[in-house]
């Protein structure tokens, strides 16, 4: 971390007090621990009185960020000069004209040694519109007593009917994110890209994107959904369950096995159960194929109607350096963007299994990438649940579904 940041910071933010003509870039974040308003204040300081960096809160649940942020790029808001904009709103926003494009050198200066996976998921039309910030991805994490007692051997990944068939066995769950809501097309959208498949073939294509779901891999996805939905090792709150509800059924007697992000590990931090955790890479649908792990995170993006985007460039690249996603990482749980984080001996003290997130954070499984990203996932929400109603007829009736409603035949 950067030695006495909040001194100097503190002290940079006195002396830019005094100041009434130093630009001020408006920042709109995300609620997190607070970490987005201390780098604020650490590249505040860093500007050396070129400007300095105010934050302003944003809904907590990606819905309502989408909302206000539109409302006011709507409005042309020129006091909008960055946002922490939730990645699939990406393609959406610059199709709109709502942010603005990076220069083909300032891509080049602020994308150096970023993973694949988030970088790809912050072009669209060919051009960087979004610089990623922060990332997430899933594991499959596991209770260490239960794979022993189902013998499972951790040193491979695991497919999903061996996930199911070991939770049956030993009398525990396979808890996953099944709420009708935003988490439930990132696990449906895993599911068909871990067999090879995509919701949409084309997804830039905007209203003529023609639906990829009804296929083998659609359909192998409704199987996994239909199979755990059915199955003994399915949670009583499986149509119910967010991100909170999973990891609190895999602390319970029952927890066996779930899919979640990095943070229910370190929210363990110093309690027993953290000791009874194992991990393993997001589990595969078909024996052999490497799973297409969830992709989640937040892009630093300009506004287009910004009185001030020079220097909100420079801005973002203090920002998303690599020291400030180390930071970010250690202090909020979400993964760096940049590979080279990862070899950080922090960075390895505080994740065990940083190798394995990295990983699976390159291979990671965008979703559709398509400035229609919100009826599509409205669908999907609607067709797929509740899961134990999922059959092999689901991706045909999502497919058309998809059609009639971009191109306005039905609503939602």
């Amino acid at each position: 971390m950067r030695p006495l940041a909040a001194a100097v910071a503190g002290a940079a933010l006195a002396s830019c007090a005094e100041r009434t003509d130093l630009p001020t870039l408006t920042w709109y974040i995300n609620p997190d621990n607070g970490t987005q308003a201390l780098l604020a204040e650490q590249c505040t300081a860093e500007a050396e009185g070129r400007y300095r960096i105010r934050t302003a809160l944003l809904p907590r649940d990606s819905t309502g960020q989408r909302e206000q942020l539109v409302r006011r790029l709507a409005a042309e808001d020129a006091e909008l000069d960055i946002m922490s904009l939730d990645v699939p709103y990406l393609a959406e926003f610059a199709n709109a004209g709502f942010i603005r494009r990076f220069t083909e050198d300032e891509r080049a200066a602020l994308t150096a040694g970023m993973l694949d996976a988030p970088l790809a998921g912050a072009i669209w039309d060919g051009s960087l519109f979004g610089v990623p910030f922060n990332a997430n991805t899933q594991l499959l994490w596991i209770r260490r007593s239960v794979a022993r007692e189902a013998g499972l051997d951790l040193d491979r990944p695991l497919t999903w009917d061996e996930v199911i068939d070991a939770a049956e066995r030993t009398g525990t769950t396979v808890q996953v994110q099944a709420r009708r809501y935003e988490g439930y097309t990132v696990l449906i959208n895993s599911l068909v890209a871990s067999a090879g498949g995509a919701i949409l073939a084309n997804p830039e294509a905007g209203r003529d994107a023609v639906p990829a779901i009804d296929s083998p891999a659609g359909r192998a996805a409704a199987r996994i959904v239909s199979r755990l939905a059915h199955s003994p090792a399915a949670p009583a709150a499986l149509a119910n369950a967010d991100e909170g509800v999973t990891q609190a059924g895999f602390r319970s007697a029952q927890g066996g096995f779930m899919t979640n992000w990095p943070f229910v590990y370190t929210a363990e931090d110093g309690n027993a159960i953290q000791q009874d955790f194992a991990w393993s890479r997001w589990p595969a649908v078909e024996p052999g194929l490497p799973s297409a792990p969830p992709l989640g995170g937040i892009h630093l993006a300009i506004g287009a109607f910004s009185a001030h985007s020079d220097l909100a460039v420079d801005a973002v690249g203090c920002l998303s350096s690599a020291e400030s996603q180390k930071e970010y990482m250690l202090r909020e749980g979400l993964l760096a963007t940049i590979g080279a984080v990862y070899d950080e001996p922090e960075i390895q003290r505080a994740f065990p299994m940083a190798d394995l997130l990295r990983e699976s954070l390159d291979d990671a499984a965008p979703r559709p990438i398509t400035p229609y990203y919100p009826d599509v996932t409205a669908v999907i929400q609607r067709t797929w649940h509740p899961p134990a109603a999922v059959t092999d007829e689901t991706p045909a009736e999502t497919a058309a579904l998809i059609v009639d409603v971009l191109h306005d035949r039905k609503l939602l």
